[in-house]
């Protein structure tokens, strides 16, 4: 059984994260979802929200892939959770070449460290080269629309979470 690992913060989920979730389940039998705990980023979806939105996305695609797609929050070294999973590859997406710069970093870590597990690059579709949750979650809380960039329940989340800070703020 071929295990690859994609690992981010997913705060949240977009539809570019999603295009490489389906393009990565051509590769492998089971994708493990590393959700990274991280809590120096300071995530505004808490890790159990987190958790739930990748697991309600990535259902349909592990049916529609005959792919089993499961989510696995991890606060060790991404090299630590891959060997933790049994992954043989760690799936990296990538939008634009300083993405590249920073990964060919750790790739070069992660292999000194293990070098059985490959990593494996796959380029973001144009639609989705822009998208980055930290842009979408500024959109949100500015009142702009998401709906391009994250799928609909998502986009409900992230209004949900900015209207309770706006009346949080109110008070």
């Amino acid at each position: 059984m071929r295990i690859g690992l994609y690992p981010g913060t997913f705060d949240p989920i977009t539809l570019g994260h999603i295009d490489i979730i389906r393009r990565a389940c051509s590769l492998v039998d089971r994708l493990v979802i590393g959700i990274a705990i991280n809590r120096d980023k300071g995530p505004l979806f808490d890790l159990e929200e987190r958790v739930a939105m990748v697991e309600a996305e990535c259902g349909p695609i592990g049916r529609l892939t005959d792919t089993e797609i499961v989510a696995h929050p991890f606060e060790n070294l991404l090299i630590h959770c891959a060997e933790d999973v049994d992954a043989s590859m760690i799936i990296r997406g990538l939008r634009a070449v300083s993405d590249f710069e920073y990964e060919f970093q750790m790739v070069g870590m992660n292999r000194a460290m293990n070098d059985d597990i490959e990593t494996v690059f796959l380029m973001a579709d144009a639609h989705y080269q822009a998208i980055a949750s930290r842009l979408v979650k500024e959109i949100a809380r500015l009142g702009g629309d998401v709906s391009g960039f994250v799928p609909p329940r998502v986009a409900a989340a992230l209004a949900q979470k900015f209207a309770r800070k706006v009346v949080r703020a109110r008070v």
